[in-house]
C-alpha cells in the first residue's frame, strides 16, 4: 500500500470515528492541544515531554486557519515526534516527505468525495473562488 493509500485510509478511520472532518474536533477529541495567538509562523507541530501540541497565528482567516489546522493535525497523526512549521508558499512547494504527507493528510481531510461531486461542472479556479481551498490543496486531492 502506498504512501497515499495509509493517509486515504487515517482520514477515512477518523472521520468515521469521530464523524467529523473538522480538524479541530478531531484534535479536541485526540487530546492534541491547540492554541490560537501570536505567532511567528502561520502554524507549527511540536512533540513536547510526550504531548503533541499545536500553535496556530491569530492572523489567519478562518479558511486559512482550518487549513493550517488540518496540515498540523496531518504532522500530528503522521509524524508525531518531529517538530514542524507551516510557512505559506513554502510549505506547499516542500518537497520534503513530511510536509508532502501532512499536506496530502489535508487535502484528504477537508475535500471529501462529496465536495469534489458537489463542485464537478467547476473550473479548478471556480471550485478555489468558492470553497476558499488554495489550488495546490486542490490539485494534491485530485493525484
Amino acid at each position: 500500500m502506498g504512501e497515499t493509500e495509509k493517509i486515504k485510509h487515517l482520514v477515512a478511520y477518523y472521520t468515521k470515528t469521530f464523524k467529523t472532518r473538522d480538524p479541530f474536533e478531531i484534535a479536541d477529541r485526540m487530546g492534541i492541544l491547540y492554541q490560537i495567538g501570536n505567532c511567528k509562523y502561520e502554524g507549527s507541530y511540536m512533540f513536547l515531554k510526550n504531548h503533541r501540541y499545536i500553535f496556530l497565528s491569530n492572523k489567519l482567516n478562518d479558511i486559512d486557519l482550518k487549513l493550517v489546522m488540518a496540515h498540523e493535525l496531518g504532522h500530528a497523526l503522521l509524524d508525531r515526534k518531529e517538530n514542524c512549521y507551516f510557512i505559506r508558499n513554502k510549505t506547499f512547494l516542500q518537497n520534503s516527505k513530511l510536509e508532502r504527507r501532512a499536506n496530502t493528510f489535508a487535502a484528504y481531510l477537508l475535500i471529501d468525495d462529496n465536495l469534489l461531486s458537489e463542485y464537478k461542472t467547476f473550473t479548478l479556479e471556480q471550485f478555489c473562488d468558492c470553497t476558499g481551498y488554495p489550488e495546490d490543496l486542490l490539485k494534491l486531492r485530485l493525484k
